[in-house]
Formats: structure tokens, sequence, C-alpha cells
């Protein structure tokens, strides 16, 4: 009978932790795989201290799992999660008025732009992932896909049912995953092209903003699309936002159209929250080797250079695709990748924006 994931499992269950849990509960294992008697898996420590101090467990693993009958190979890799970055104090970011001619929107404390100054850095998958870990917190969340030409959150939320409207002909959003959701996406046919020009594009937020039955918010997200177009323009002159996240990942060729996009909102008053490193490494399922496939850093030094605040890094990983795609972030799940969204949104949270 062929070796499998669960006799690898039972065995390590024999191997207890420090406080008392034995090593598969412990939700170190990660990326186990069987294959031909070959056994690899990665015990993913919070911290590198924590690492340290987990070599004699990583052993003790090593050694149960070539004593099981079948097994021809073992590789045990042990690694450990970057030290996480203290909150950053967004406070000081908040525009205390906003300029005249900007509207609040009923009954939604916060609104935060999500953007990018270009396509291809998974604005939209830290979008929704982001949307749910903030639902997670208890914050009474929004999502608004304001990508008109390229709207992707239905998909990515899981949602395609037509939204209906109230008695006073007000769109009723969709939820998904704790997270009120609306997207042009859901009001056409998915296979129609939207050639609009912008007044057009212009119209179609102002209805997205204010003819939704939004309802009480803590914080309304907005998936902007990439570059800095009609879109931008229209809600940084019209709506009054809190503030603007951007999207980036490491390399130069993205950080110079995030520089644009961030200059953009600094022309129209609107606070830079913050800059996220998206896809900043990249952790092999097989063998745990950790790879900066589009570099590593370049976002947080820029952050500094421009005087803004660092939001935090997030993984290139598989799993991120495969959720987007099936309709379920996997923020609203638990491990590792949770609890990079997790972070993020704690620091929203304390700093006051969310």
């Amino acid at each position: 009978m062929a070796l499998n994931r669960d006799d690898i499992l039972n065995e390590l269950r024999n191997i207890k932790l420090p406080d008392g849990t034995d090593l598969p509960s412990s939700g170190l294992i990660q990326a186990l795989a069987v294959e031909s008697g070959a056994v690899r898996f990665v015990l993913e420590a919070k911290s590198p201290e924590d690492a340290a101090n987990l070599s004699a467990v990583r052993d003790a693993a090593e050694a149960a799992v070539k004593a099981i009958a079948g097994v021809t190979s073992v590789s045990v890799v042990l690694t450990a999660h970057a030290p996480a970055a203290p909150p950053p104090n967004l406070k000081g970011a908040k525009r205390p008025a906003a300029p005249e001619g900007r509207q609040k929107i009923a009954g939604v404390n916060n609104i935060i732009a999500i953007g990018s100054g270009k396509g291809g850095v998974g604005k939209s998958t830290v979008s929704s992932n982001l949307a749910v870990a903030l639902a997670k917190q208890g914050r009474r969340v929004g999502l608004l896909d304001a990508d008109i030409y390229g709207p992707s959150q239905p998909r990515m939320m899981g949602v395609d049912a037509r939204p209906k409207t109230d008695d006073d002909d007000h769109i009723i959003p969709l939820v998904s995953h704790g997270v009120k959701m609306m997207s042009i996406g859901l009001m056409v046919d998915p296979d129609q092209a939207l050639a609009w020009r912008g007044p057009m594009l212009m119209k179609a937020l102002q209805q997205l903003l204010r003819e939704v039955a939004w309802g009480e918010l803590d914080v309304l997200l907005i998936d902007l699309p990439p570059g800095t177009g009609d879109v931008q323009l229209t809600l940084g002159q019209k709506t009054d936002v809190t503030g603007t996240i951007i999207v980036s990942t490491p390399q130069d060729v993205a950080l110079l159209d995030a520089r644009r996009a961030i200059t953009m909102f600094k022309k129209l008053e609107t606070p830079i929250l913050g800059l996220i490193e998206n896809m900043s490494s990249y952790v092999c399922p097989e063998c745990g080797f950790e790879a900066h496939i589009f570099g590593h850093g370049g976002v947080r030094d820029e952050a500094k250079k421009l005087g803004v605040p660092f939001l935090g890094e997030l993984p290139l990983d598989l799993d991120v695709r495969l959720g987007g795609d099936a309709g379920k972030p996997v923020a609203a799940g638990e491990g590792p990748l949770a609890e990079a969204y997790t972070r993020l949104a704690k620091g929203l949270v304390e700093g006051g924006v969310a």
C-alpha cells in the first residue's frame, strides 16, 4: 500500500512541542509532499527566534519519518517569517477636512482607494483579501470594484448574481465572505467589452458609489483600475477619500509606475496611507527554498525615500491564485498566507483608518 500524507502526519503526532501540542496541530508543517517514498515538508516558525529553538524538533521529525516503512528519503526545511514590523502610524495621514466639492458617502466612515501604477502587480487580489481580512477583524466592510474595463472582483469574491434594487431604487450590494461587494461586472454581460470614454466612466463610478445601498460601513475599499486615468481623477476630485494604498512588486519597472501614481494622488491632495510589496518572495513547496523572483525590499526602500508608511510584504504563492480563481480568498482561511493579510488589516484598524 502506497504511503500517503496521513501516514506521515500520524507519525509526526508523536513529536511534542514545548507547549505540549503535537507537531501537526501546531500549524508549523507546510508544503507536505509524499511521492514514491520521498517525503518533503517545511517547518515554518513565526519568527527567526522561534526557528532557532526548533532545531531539535526538526531533527526528531526527520528521524521519525525516516523510520516509517516505505520511506526512501526525507527533506525537512526549517524556515521562519520575517520579523513583523510594528503597525504604521496612519493617523497623521488623515485629512482633517475634505477640500471643497468632495463629498462623503452616507453611512461610510472611511474610504480607502487601492491603486497601482501598472497592471499585473496583484492589486485586485490584495483588495479582495484585505476586505475579507478586515471583515474577520469585526469591521463592517464594503468592496467596490471600480476597474470598469476589467472587473475581476465578482470572480475573486465568488459571486455572479445580478444585484436587485430596494424600494428607493438603490442597488443592493451582494455579500460574500462577510463583505458587501459591488462591481460593474455584475451589471453587464461578462463577455461584453465596455468601450466607454471619460464622461461615461465618471457617471458609472458615481452611480456605483452613490446609488448603492451600502448601509453603515466602517470602511469601503475601492479597487481602482491600474494607472492614473479618469477613474482615479474622478474619485479624487469628487469623493472625500480617507487615503490610498499603493500596491507594487519590488521590481524597478513596477516602482517607476508606482511613483507616478503616488505623485498623482498627492496632486489630488489624497493622503497616501502606505505602500504594500506584493509578490515579495516565493517559497518552493517541494524543497522550501525561498526565491525573490521580482527582487525584494524595493517597495520598503521606496516608501522610506518618499516618507510614507510601509504596510508590509505579501508572498507569491500558488494558493493565492487558486483561491482567487475559485472565489475563496486565502484571507478567509487559516495559515501563513491568511496571517499576512491579518497583519495588514490589524495595522489599518490600529491606525484608525478602517
